[in-house]
């Protein structure tokens, strides 16, 4: 595995980019970074990390043929990859917040970006952008954020749980190879946040409303049994879980 280790960058997932714009990189390529400055998270948002406390990095992932409306398959993946690494800390009340943020209790410890690139109508490569806090004990106005130190009361070595998140992503894409996807949507499903549990969220007219998370539907949307027992599917941008 290669991997490359930075001081500082823009973010990871554009340095991973222009490396694979100026020539050809093996899967599994990873670049990390003890600092970006222009980190993003889902559909934008800035991604805040002070500098050597956390673990901001990106992993190539190559020759994925996978198709287009099977895309959420690597949100699954990475999310798992993810949370079966935390788990192995001990990390308490583990979820994933849909669609690959991952929590401990209702404070958020993990992002996640992925960005694919098509060849035809599959997706051939994939930029995979990890986010995790860790040594890190304030955040600022940042709400809902915590760490692992803050979490457990201990620091952890961040090369360590570099090694050991790479290699359960590695295993979990194994298992997509080898199992069959309905087994890890499944897996996923059972450690979504609040799901089954009676929840208030936000539409896109900033409405609110009550309903319960069923689960993701092969598209990736999320899925909600509204008040009258109707079974309603949202994008990301359409819904806004409130907690």
């Amino acid at each position: 595995m290669n991997i490359i280790k930075l001081d500082a960058t823009d973010s990871t997932n554009a340095y991973l980019k222009r490396l694979l714009s100026d020539g050809e990189r093996t899967d599994f390529t990873v670049v990390s970074a003890k600092e970006q400055h222009s980190g993003k998270g889902q559909m934008g948002a800035k991604w805040e990390s002070d500098s050597g406390k956390n673990l901001t990095f990106s992993v190539l992932r190559k020759d994925l043929t996978l198709g287009a409306n099977d895309y959420f398959l690597l949100n699954i993946c990475v999310s798992l990859a993810v949370y079966n690494t935390l788990k192995t800390y001990q990390i308490p009340d583990l979820t994933i917040k849909w669609p690959n943020d991952i929590l401990s209790g209702t404070s958020k410890i993990c992002g996640i970006l992925i960005e694919n690139m098509l060849s035809g109508t599959l997706i051939n490569t994939a930029i995979i952008g990890i986010g995790l806090n860790v040594n890190q004990t304030f955040f600022g106005t940042l709400e809902n954020a915590s760490s692992l130190k803050l979490i457990v009361g201990r620091s952890f070595d961040l090369d360590e749980l570099l090694f050991n998140l790479l290699k359960s992503l590695k295993s979990v894409f194994l298992e997509s190879n080898t199992s069959s996807k309905e087994s890890l949507w499944q897996t996923y499903e059972q450690v979504l946040f609040r799901k089954d549990k009676p929840s208030t969220f936000e539409n896109r007219e900033n409405e609110l409303f009550m309903g319960f998370i069923r689960g993701v539907s092969p598209q990736g949307k999320l899925q909600i049994a509204l008040e009258d027992n109707a079974l309603k599917e949202f994008d990301i941008k359409e819904v806004k879980l409130l907690y």
